[in-house]
Parts: C-alpha cells; sequence; structure tokens
C-alpha cells in the first residue's frame, strides 16, 4: 500500500477508484463501503484509493465538539492496508483546507488521482460549510468526468453504524456492543510505563499503559481483556480508573496479565476490550480489594476461554 501526506505527489499510471472521509475507528460500515471500492477496482483494473484526514476536521473547525479517536493514524493505516486499499492519501486538515470550495478540492483530487468513480455514504459532505453533499459531487463529477457511486448504510440493530455511536457505547463501558459495530474488539495502545507497584505488592502486578489524551476510554471499570505483546495474546484483567482504594488519583489504564511474569516496561502494549465485568469500587481493607481481584481474574478466565482473540 503506498501513503502520500500530498496529492500533488501522487505519480499515478492507473485510475482510481477513491473513497473520501475522516474514517475514524473504520467500523463496520466503513469496511463495507472501503470494500466495495476494492472489489470495483480490482473488476475493472483500476486503484483503489482512499482520501482521509488527520486531525479530524471538528477538531479545526469545532474544537470544543473534538471527538476522541477510536484509532490513531498508524492504527488506520494498518487496517486500511489489511483490507486492500492499494493508494492511501492523509492529509493534514487545516483552516485552508476547510476554506476550499468542494470544486477546488475535487478538481484537485480529480487531476492528481485520476479519479474515475468517487464511492461516498449518503451523507456525505465535503468543502467549505459542508457544501459538497452528494448531489453537489455529481454534478461536479459531469463537469470533472467522473460517476459518483452512492453507498447505503450499514445497520447495527434498527441504527446506523457510526463513529459518534461507537463512542458513545465506549462512555457507557458497553465493550461488546461496541464490538459488534466496529467489527473488532475496542482497543488502546501505548507505552508501558512505571507505576507506584501496588499491585506487585498485592500479588496481581500490573502494566501502567500510557494512553494519549485524544483517545477514547470506555468508562472506567474493570474488564475482561486481550493483552497483546507484538505476535502474543494473552488473556488479562483491565482497570480503568482512580483506585480509589488508595486515594482517588489520576485515572489510569492497568493490566494484570494472567499467569505472567515478564518484565515489559518500555514495551508497546494493545489491550483489547472484551467484557466489562464490574464498576470501579473503593474497598476499605486490602484484604477485600485482593478477594476481589482474585475473582476479577476467575471471571475474565471464563469469558476469556470462549474466546477466539477476534470478534
Amino acid at each position: 500500500m503506498q501513503i502520500l501526506d500530498d496529492l500533488t505527489k501522487a505519480n499515478l499510471r492507473q485510475e482510481t477508484i477513491l473513497t473520501i472521509g475522516a474514517f475514524d475507528g473504520l467500523h463496520r460500515g466503513h469496511q463495507a463501503l472501503i470494500g466495495a471500492v476494492v472489489e470495483r477496482a480490482r473488476s475493472t483494473d483500476r486503484l483503489a484509493a482512499l482520501v482521509t484526514f488527520h486531525p479530524h476536521p471538528v477538531v479545526v473547525l469545532a474544537p470544543d465538539r473534538a471527538p476522541r479517536y477510536l484509532t490513531t493514524p498508524g492504527e488506520k493505516l494498518a487496517l486500511l492496508e489489511m483490507l486492500g486499499i492499494d493508494l492511501v492519501v492523509l492529509l493534514p486538515f487545516d483552516r485552508q483546507m476547510a476554506a476550499m470550495s468542494p470544486r477546488a478540492f475535487m478538481e484537485k483530487v480529480s487531476r492528481h488521482l485520476r479519479l474515475r468513480e468517487l464511492w461516498v455514504g449518503t451523507d456525505f459532505c465535503l468543502g467549505q460549510g459542508r457544501e459538497g453533499d452528494v448531489a453537489h459531487l455529481q454534478k461536479l463529477g459531469r463537469e470533472l468526468g467522473y460517476n459518483v457511486s452512492v453507498f447505503q448504510k450499514v445497520l447495527g440493530g434498527e441504527n446506523a453504524v457510526s463513529s459518534s455511536r461507537i463512542r458513545s457505547l465506549l462512555l457507557k463501558g458497553q465493550v461488546e456492543q461496541a464490538a459488534a459495530l466496529l467489527g473488532r474488539y475496542p482497543r488502546l495502545a501505548g507505552k508501558v510505563v512505571r507505576d507506584a507497584g501496588r499491585g506487585q505488592i498485592l500479588g496481581y502486578p500490573t502494566a501502567n499503559l500510557e494512553v494519549r489524551p485524544e483517545l477514547a476510554v470506555p468508562a472506567d471499570g474493570v474488564y475482561a481483556v486481550f493483552a497483546v505483546l507484538g505476535h502474543d495474546r494473552y488473556p488479562a484483567v483491565a482497570n480503568i480508573g482512580v483506585r480509589p482504594s488508595f486515594g482517588r488519583g489520576a485515572r489510569t489504564v492497568e493490566t494484570h496479565i494472567l499467569d505472567f511474569d515478564q518484565e515489559i516496561y518500555g514495551c508497546d502494549l494493545v489491550v483489547e476490550f472484551v467484557h466489562r465485568l464490574r464498576a470501579e469500587r473503593c474497598f476499605e481493607e486490602i484484604e477485600d480489594l485482593v478477594s476481589q481481584i482474585e475473582l476479577d481474574s476467575q471471571a475474565a478466565r471464563r469469558i476469556l476461554s470462549g474466546e477466539r482473540g477476534e470478534v
């Protein structure tokens, strides 16, 4: 997969079948649209191309309403490669880009990407003031020489699958419902950093995850999770919260990997959230906390033993 950060850097011999969007989370709706683009490109001997943006346009246009990200740019690119995209143009979104008219943007896209077909969702808009809706893009396509195909929304239950819906589920701790819409477990990735070491003292050492502040984090609570280190996946229990049993502190994501005793400080860790076991609680006695951790570990074992590491 080729990755560019500027449309003008494209030097293509083949025409493209293209889709455009933020694609945060790359959920089942995104996957279906991208799958259609890839299939169309393969059947017509063209390139499957995708234009996306970072930061999310809302971060620039309405920072007070900026969403927490479901995927980092790196995760998004890795998923796009798995989905079969040939070319990704990851554009930096800024005020200058936001001020572009739909025509100016699509003229540039059409010229540099040798655009043959544009595939978008029913409510897709681009350009200054979101003027470039489907009807506008179809009009521009007739003038600029490309076709526009409109892809219907994918439903999850009675409602459409959307990134905002997934964020809402995560904020409620409903990770199983979020996984159903994502097509994979919700995940957080980061470095393992040193902490106070209380888990080690209690007999349940934890990996404290350094989480980027712009990422969407599930609600506080205790979760059955998979901990992924390199190519290895381990059953684990994660706690998200302020550790009230030790006096309220900063919000952390701590993971106790079951039957694991390796030193992993400084390592990259991915935590995949499978099931919420309970809310975070304050224990007056350390013995009660230890007993509960053991119960949580047993519950996680039962739940994760029936999982294959994928949704």
